[in-house]
């Protein structure tokens, strides 16, 4: 099963690493593993928890960073609106958007998660998408439309906001959750022609990205942004901790239905 761990180097015949040395390393799911050095990154805790190398300072983080400033680019006054505003992702769009100067709305399931974005993440509005009343909701909450909305979910919450979109709205797809393990079930309505006429008519640019396809022109300017802005309080963030690895595919599966709260993230004890 693929994936990043932070791990400490054991021993390393490698003249850039040495024992003790902390990485984040795409070993999988495994609590040991070897490894040449490539596409390890060196992690200095004086910088900030290593575990952020999972999260926030990490490929969620980028991916955030990325979609929201080369795809979404958001500008002062504009409303930038996010699903699951609560994860490592989301709660990332949210803040960036209101460091330049943007409203963010965010989209969490339950109050707890509401909460946390509205209060410590201090974006504008946070909106239930299990509440019944979440489309009028959320359209009470962009009085002035969408100008950017952050598609991390898909379904229903997709098709609470797209009549919200205002013209030439930017649309980064960064993921469809709702999607991801088969049929939504539905009312069986086709909503395509729907989507594709206001695709058209509001001329609204959806781009769907991978995190990596940014990664070399832009990764070391988001370490430097995002890191001084965790350092200075200005960027918040929340870790789900979760130990064994033998409890990681009961989480993963849990994270998909949304029980997680923040970064999802496995301890082994090795």
């Amino acid at each position: 099963m693929t994936g990043e761990t932070v791990a400490q180097v054991l021993t390393s015949n490698h003249p850039a690493y040495a024992e003790g040395d902390l990485v984040l390393a795409p070993t999988g799911w495994r609590t040991h593993a070897l490894s040449d050095g490539t596409g390890l990154r060196k992690l200095d805790p004086a910088v900030a928890p290593v575990t952020t190398g999972l999260g926030v300072l990490g490929m969620p983080g980028f991916t955030a960073y990325a979609g929201l400033r080369l795809i979404g680019k958001p500008q002062s006054g504009e409303t930038v609106v996010v699903a699951a505003a609560s994860g490592p992702v989301g709660s990332l769009v949210g803040q960036l958007a209101k460091l330049a100067g943007a409203r963010a709305v965010g989209i969490a399931g339950g109050p707890e998660k509401c909460a946390f974005v509205k209060t410590e993440l201090r974006f504008d509005a946070a909106i239930d998408h299990r509440a019944a009343d979440f489309p009028a909701s959320l359209a009470e909450a962009c009085p002035d439309g969408i100008d950017v909305y952050f598609e991390n979910v898909g379904g229903a919450i997709w098709q609470a906001v797209l009549p919200l979109l205002n013209s030439f709205a930017r649309v980064p797809v960064c993921g469809l959750i709702a999607q991801y393990n088969g049929p939504s079930g539905g009312d069986g309505t086709d909503r395509l022609p729907a989507t594709m006429r206001e695709i058209l008519s509001k001329r609204l640019t959806l781009r769907g990205f991978v995190y990596y396809e940014f990664a070399e022109q832009h990764y070391a300017e988001f370490l430097r942004e995002v890191g001084a802005g965790i350092a200075d309080g200005r960027i918040r963030y929340r870790e789900d901790l979760v130990d064994g690895l033998e409890n990681a595919p009961a989480a993963f599966i849990g994270m998909l239905e949304g029980r997680n709260f923040g970064k999802l993230i496995i301890r082994v004890d090795a």
